[in-house]
């Protein structure tokens, strides 16, 4: 059995422009030692994906509208407040993608990091210290047991990041949701994390759902990847299927926005046109004013379904285009290059 089983995730954000669709029945399983990478533009829904899973969803305005969240057995969606304290920051972990504003300004690293500890564990604050003082240092904190009593003002934005990973890390979490990990980091340190995240994996079967917009720290690091837009999965599979073997045109334009892929002195791509706006509903295939096959029929159509390609390669295959034809024969000038395929090379 799948230690998080999704299946039908629905969270809308009721606001005075109307209701935004921010995911829009999402499903996905993660298992244990596993790591799922979501990609997608900005505003896809990635984040509230994970916030939703946590309830951490402020309502209102947002609303969790339907689906379940089965993490190991249990429901996420349905616990009380009670028994929702007894898995956050316990079997199931966040570092937030803000580490400026995650962090509370009025209290030390060391009170931060112990009382994670200790709200979940009967440990006295000595062995607290000394396990705050140690998660400090695997996070390459320099000067550990003195930086432990600083104050969050005093530390770096890349240094917040990383008190916030060894926050998330300390209670040895069964599920690590990691919304943008790396950003403040340079690409050194960002490969250290990334490093500690997988021996944490290799040694407790932690299981991580990895929230980004590096398509090579995907291709490097994920097991599996769902690449989402407009709220709706759009491809899902292996790294591998999603890397070499993509069917949807937005998987693959993503992959062409790899600045390592283009050629020296040529323009970077950039995907034409803007995501629709999620507060209207959204009839047909949300990428069809986007997307680069013939269209067949108007975008009044049905909403395209996920197609099973065998091997849990999916994708939204959607009938209102013509995607029979060879994505090289159909993308704009500028896509057609010989390495839109191989984007996992974008790895290193």
């Amino acid at each position: 059995m799948a230690l998080l089983e999704v299946s039908g995730l629905t969270t809308h954000f009721h606001t005075r422009n109307g209701v935004v669709r921010a995911v829009d029945g999402v499903s996905f399983t993660v298992d244990r030692g596993e790591t799922l990478g979501i990609v997608g533009e900005s505003g896809s829904g990635k984040s509230v994906t994970c916030y939703s899973l946590l309830r951490l969803i402020p309502e209102p305005p947002g609303r969790i509208e339907g689906g379940t969240a089965l993490f190991d057995g249990q429901d996420l969606l349905q616990m009380t407040p009670a028994q929702l304290r007894g898995v956050r920051g316990k079997r199931i972990s966040m570092i937030f993608q803000d580490p400026m504003t995650s962090l509370n300004p009025y209290l030390r690293i060391s009170t931060q990091l112990v009382e994670a500890l200790q709200s979940h564990s009967d440990i006295d604050d000595r062995t607290a210290m000394n396990k705050a003082i140690a998660a400090l240092e695997e996070v390459g904190i320099p000067e550990a047991s003195r930086r432990v009593r600083s104050y969050p003002h005093e530390f770096s934005g890349g240094m917040r990041q990383r008190v916030m990973i060894a926050m998330a890390l300390i209670t040895d979490p069964d599920l690590l949701i990691a919304d943008e990990p790396t950003t403040a980091l340079d690409v050194t340190v960002q490969a250290q994390i990334l490093e500690i995240i997988r021996e944490r994996q290799e040694k407790l079967g932690t299981a991580v759902i990895l929230v980004t917009h590096d398509l090579g720290v995907v291709a490097g690091t994920c097991d599996k990847v769902n690449v989402m837009y407009a709220g709706r999965i759009m491809e899902s599979g292996t790294t591998e299927q999603v890397f070499y073997e993509a069917r949807h045109p937005y998987t693959r334009a993503l992959q062409k926005t790899i600045p390592s892929l283009q050629k020296k002195g040529q323009k970077l791509f950039t995907i034409p046109g803007l995501p629709p706006d999620l507060a209207r509903p959204i009839t047909g295939c949300a990428f069809y004013p986007r997307c680069p096959y013939p269209k067949l029929t108007g975008p009044d159509a049905d909403t395209p379904l996920l197609r099973d390609l065998g091997n849990g390669h999916c994708y939204a295959d959607c009938h209102s285009c013509d995607s029979s034809a060879p994505i090289e024969s159909v993308l704009p000038q500028e896509l057609k290059t010989d390495d839109l395929a191989p984007a996992g090379s974008a790895a290193v």
